[in-house]
């Protein structure tokens, strides 16, 4: 079955997905995607889901950057692609959270 198939269980997409979030190869992203994976990625709709797998395709260091000048409300123009803004607002929220005090 082909992972982009609209027939993939959602149970094994989610397994798929929070796989990749944990093996990124920037233990940086690794953390941050992982531990989002593992406490979001169930929350999420079909579309936000479509919108994650996209963003996994997103380089690492560019993704740690849009993230976190999200978490520090850095305001530069390259916050990330227009069309990841929704869920990069949300893995960001959840990556200010789970931050250490």
């Amino acid at each position: 079955m082909d992972k982009n198939d609209a027939t993939e269980p959602r149970d094994i997409r989610l397994r798929r997905l929070t796989m990749r979030s944990w093996r990124r190869g920037m233990k940086e992203m690794d953390l941050i995607l992982g531990r989002f994976a593992d406490e979001c990625l169930a929350d999420l709709s079909e579309a936000e889901l479509a919108s994650y797998e996209l963003l996994l395709s997103e380089n690492d260091q560019d993704l740690y950057l849009w993230v976190t000048r999200r978490v520090t409300g850095t305001d530069s123009p390259d916050r990330g692609p227009q069309e990841l803004s929704a869920i990069l607002d949300r893995i960001a929220t959840h990556a200010g959270q789970s931050s250490p005090a």
